[in-house]
């Protein structure tokens, strides 16, 4: 699934392809891919929307209309392309939207698990998010209050959009290894100085993804390389950049979890 640096580099993409953009009609070819409103209404309301700007919040895309905002989730297989020309779609095709100068934003979902929401009120979707990791709500003393302020393991925290929104299980697993933190150490047994540091190893570690356009490692996502820079996630067998020591792979709230034991003791 991409994660928050894969989204933004999507974003980043479709930006100077998709700005001022008018939306002549959509077709719905898989109805539950629009959760709201009903595929009948969305047809109806996108029509002659223009696209004002292209945005991300967590592992949403957000799409201003004028009138409305369309959110998309690519949950694990989703992908969006820009098509030129009259399109015949493909078999996984779930819907496409076509602009006024002859090209089609298309969503393509293999799984079908991903979906679009079309809103007045983004906060219907994106209400329950927690703070966004590289913004100024992000700070080392909101984080370690956070922290103090639950009784969890680190990563199944760290992975709950409601508390952090965006990270997944590669930027996780990288940000804990930065930190020195083990995954499954308890929220509220992390000190200050600890949380300093996952904070600095969170924010330094989602630059770099940005920076390097994502991981292309997921069938779907392709065009980053920040996977030819994993410190740890899967790289499991190989040694530690810092110490040496093999890495191993775990599992931490039935999610595969790749640490150094030197480096992140329990």
């Amino acid at each position: 699934m991409p994660e928050l640096p894969e989204v933004e580099t999507i974003a980043r993409t479709l930006q100077p392809q998709l700005i001022g953009k008018r939306i002549i009609e959509a077709d719905v070819r898989w109805a539950r891919t629009v959760a709201m409103p009903t595929a009948k209404k969305f047809k109806e309301q996108i029509k002659g929307q223009k696209i004002v700007e292209v945005s991300r919040r967590a592992k949403f895309l957000n799409i201003q209309l004028s009138t409305y905002n369309l959110l998309i989730h690519l949950r694990m297989s989703g992908d969006l392309l820009v098509k030129q020309g009259k399109i015949k779609p493909e078999k996984h095709d779930r819907l496409s939207l076509t602009l006024a100068d002859n090209r089609s934003l298309v969503f393509n979902d293999t799984r079908k698990f991903g979906r679009v929401w079309l809103t007045k009120d983004i906060e219907k979707v994106l209400g329950g998010l927690g703070p966004e990791p590289l913004s100024d709500d992000f700070t080392p003393d909101w984080l370690y209050n956070a922290l103090r302020d639950h009784r969890r393991q680190l990563k199944p925290l760290l992975l709950d959009q409601t508390f952090l929104a965006g990270l997944g299980n590669i930027y996780t697993d990288e940000s804990l290894h930065m930190a020195k933190l083990h995954p499954r150490a308890l929220s509220d047994s992390v000190t200050a100085g600890q949380a300093k540091k996952l904070h600095h190893a969170i924010q330094t570690i989602l630059q770099e993804g940005i920076r390097r356009n994502g991981a292309s490692i997921d069938w779907v996502y392709r065009g980053g390389d920040f996977q030819n820079h994993f410190r740890v996630y899967g790289r499991d067998g190989e040694p530690c950049p810092v110490c040496g020591t093999v890495i191993e792979k775990i599992i931490v709230g039935q999610r595969g979890t790749h640490i150094c034991p030197n480096c992140q003791k329990g």
